[in-house]
């Protein structure tokens, strides 16, 4: 059955049968907004869109697939800020032709990426479009922490990610070259692993500036060093690369570091912290912060290639 066929309010109760509901939630989908609690009296509140053909193929990614990519461009994003996720928001605009199956599926995903952090989804909206489009707003709770912004890294701090980086860009690659492995790599680029928990103990632990890496490790940690007016020092040998990653660069002929600096999508975490901070399991230390003005790998610009995503860039 098409979206057309089962009509507007008919989708609508099939999507909402499948999403659950967490504990932030008190009034889920079925009036006209949720209720969602707000224990710290602030909420941290994020969006992100994802295209058909531009952020996603159908043809490489099922609905299940695309749902949980959706939900985790968001989470991380919360979970960047320090805050624990609470809640999603999703907005849907579909094609009439569009199997019902397929938005099914795409709720089983959103719900079950959400579920992992304890938020679920709460509502959105749907409508007819030629561009099957994604719009997901994610909300999230701090727990009486201060924000972890972009803006607080200062000289001396430490540089230090959490998660992976490079597999889902070298799952991108795979994939556009016309292969579907190795699979690792394949379903990095179709589900990204974020270390969702990993965010909020940074903050616990005083770190000083944090982003979550969507559009490449270079480029996003150019964000902290423009809001912090610093720069930032990267050590090529601080990153591992994985032997799946190794032997697919080898194949692809592609240096895997463009994928590891350059590469978006896992949804790692970066931050900042103090001189002498003792890193949480999981977190690795990779650089410094010093009074430049530029992020630099070993003392120079990267010129593998483009630092990340970005946009409307030709």
């Amino acid at each position: 059955m098409t979206v057309a066929e089962r009509g507007e309010f008919g989708l609508i109760s099939a999507v909402t049968a499948r999403l659950g509901s967490g504990a932030n939630c008190i009034l889920g989908p079925g009036d006209d907004a949720a209720v969602v609690t707000a224990p710290d009296r602030r909420v941290v509140a994020s969006s992100d869109v994802l295209v058909e053909g531009h952020h996603f193929r159908r043809d490489w990614s099922s609905a299940e697939d695309v749902g949980h990519r959706a939900a985790a461009a968001n989470l991380a994003d919360i979970a960047a800020m320090g805050a624990v996720p609470t809640a999603l928001l999703v907005s849907l605009c579909v094609p009439p032709d569009l199997d019902v199956r397929w938005v099914e599926g795409l709720a089983d995903g959103l719900a079950a990426e959400a579920a992992l952090t304890g938020a679920s989804v709460v509502g959105g909206d749907i409508s007819a479009s030629s561009t099957l489009t994604i719009a997901v707003t994610a909300l999230g709770d701090l727990q009486g922490l201060p924000p972890v912004v972009r803006s607080g890294a200062r000289p001396g701090d430490v540089v230090a990610v959490t998660g992976r980086l490079g597999w889902a860009a070298a799952g991108y690659t795979v994939l556009s070259r016309g292969f579907r492995s190795p699979r690792a790599l394949v379903e990095a680029h179709r589900r990204p692993r974020p270390p969702y928990a990993a965010g909020p103990v940074a903050a616990r632990l005083g770190a000083t500036a944090m982003i979550d890496v969507s559009d490449g490790l270079l480029a996003d940690l150019g964000h902290i060093a423009r809001a912090s007016g610093v720069g930032i020092d990267l050590r090529r040998e601080a990153f591992d690369v994985a032997p799946q990653m190794r032997d697919a660069a080898a194949a692809l002929g592609v240096d895997p570091y463009v994928w590891i600096f350059t590469g978006g999508d896992d949804h790692a975490l970066a931050a900042t912290f103090p001189a002498g901070t003792v890193l949480p399991p999981g977190w690795r230390t990779i650089g410094r912060v010093n009074d430049h003005d530029q992020v630099t790998v070993d003392g120079e610009p990267f010129t593998g290639a483009s630092a990340g995503w970005e946009h409307f860039r030709a």
